[in-house]
């Protein structure tokens, strides 16, 4: 197999001014899951937009909610993004990814300044052995292209396909590059492993997202890629799974939450 060229997704999401809102990016096929384009990479893109427009680095993104209407193809994108309201600690902004003049996804984000709490707790994560610990999988040949992107070291569930016990999944996730931890990347985080159902399945069937909800928690180390990922699925009803999944960096702190509505059908 020839030799990979690792992706920075920082440098693959850029986005460039085309005024009044809109923003010109690209679909880089090498984040590409089957059967297209990965969701998390998309939203990624979608973020890295709506930060650019809101122009605030104090203003963390606490919620984006995404809705994947069709998949987009490898080349240029456009984004356009409205900033609905800004007030003096929070903004609520729109977006949509567009190409051929197709509304492909649509998003809605929340981004806030850091609050005084009246009260703070956090769940414990799941035990989980370091990183270090956990031999790397191999990225080999026939894998999807995001594959080859991340370093993944299993600790949740079981191979995909193997008929396991439980829909769980997960593990240590890192990229490859070893680029900053970023909300962006923390996006791509939630949906960046295989399916939570692949480890209760014995044969393949596509399992497109429809809706992504991603939470936003504490506030990354930049200097630390490094994440462990958990994801469960709780029913399959109709042909659509959910998936409830969770990112922790190496200290024990919960970085994001997600829940996704996603197809899981023959054929």
């Amino acid at each position: 197999m020839p030799p990979v060229r690792h992706r920075s997704l920082a440098a693959d999401t850029a986005v460039t001014a085309a005024g009044d809102g809109r923003w010109r990016g690209t679909i880089t096929p090498e984040w590409f899951g089957p059967p297209g384009p990965n969701g998390g990479f998309i939203a990624a893109l979608v973020l890295r937009a709506i930060r650019a427009e809101v122009g605030d680095r104090s203003r963390y993104p606490r919620s984006l909610t995404l809705h994947y209407l069709r998949p987009p193809v490898a080349g240029a994108a456009e984004l356009a993004v409205t900033v609905e309201r800004s007030g003096r600690s929070a903004s609520t902004c729109s977006a949509r990814l567009i190409q051929d003049g197709r509304d492909l996804t649509l998003a809605l984000c929340v981004l806030t300044t850091d609050y005084e709490p009246a009260l703070s707790w956090a769940a414990e994560p799941p035990p989980a052995p370091p990183p270090d610990r956990v031999e790397p999988l191999a990225a080999v040949s026939g894998v999807p292209p995001i594959f080859h992107q991340l370093e993944t070291r299993n600790v949740f569930g079981p191979p995909p396909f193997s008929g396991g016990e439980e829909p769980v999944s997960g593990g240590w996730l890192r990229a490859r590059s070893g680029e900053e931890m970023s909300p962006e990347l923390i996006a791509l985080y939630t949906d960046a492993w295989w399916p939570a159902p692949f480890s209760f399945m014995t044969d393949f069937a596509p399992a497109p997202t429809l809706e992504l909800t991603i939470h936003f928690r504490a506030r990354p180390d930049p200097a630390d890629p490094m994440a462990l990922v958990r994801f469960r699925a709780e029913a399959s009803i109709d042909g659509l799974f959910d998936e409830q999944g969770e990112v922790w960096d190496r200290h024990g702190r919960l970085l994001a939450q997600s829940r996704q509505l996603a197809l899981l059908r023959r054929g």
